[in-house]
């Protein structure tokens, strides 16, 4: 039993951390929407679950010291969830400075991404809800 309950909550888990991971992504593209030579960047977030859900991580770097630092993407958000492979997005038309972030792909991606993250949320909400139900005798 406690399998089931660990495979559920751990595939929430990895949604939600995916998720929450690609917000802070799509979020970074509409900040910089006009910085000079930005590329808006996004990740394919099945295959990203699929990685996680298999243990396999997007990339490896080797630390030859413990005075390196872990692995970060190179917008500084902070580590990078384990299978995620971030990338440029196909840009539509770049801008004249050379920005490729299109406005409103990024906020329709956000919005969506917004409300699947919320709905994940409210799946883990429930699953804890059903178990203190159980527990209870309720």
């Amino acid at each position: 039993m406690l399998s089931g309950i660990d495979q559920t909550l751990g595939t929430l888990r990895n949604v939600a951390n995916l998720r929450a991971y690609r917000q802070e992504v799509l979020a970074s593209n509409i900040a910089n929407a006009d910085t000079p030579n930005y590329k808006a960047r996004d990740f394919d977030f099945s295959s990203a679950l699929e990685n996680a859900k298999a243990g396999r991580a997007g990339f490896t770097i080797a630390k030859t010291s413990e005075r390196h630092l872990s692995a970060q993407d190179s917008s500084g958000m902070g580590k990078v969830p384990a299978g995620v492979n971030v990338q440029y997005r196909t840009e539509y038309q770049a801008n004249v400075d050379g920005n490729t972030v299109n406005m409103d792909v990024e906020r329709g991606a956000f919005a969506e991404n917004a409300v699947q993250l919320e709905s994940a949320l409210t799946f883990v909400r429930e699953e804890f809800r059903r178990m203190q139900t159980a527990i209870t005798g309720q």
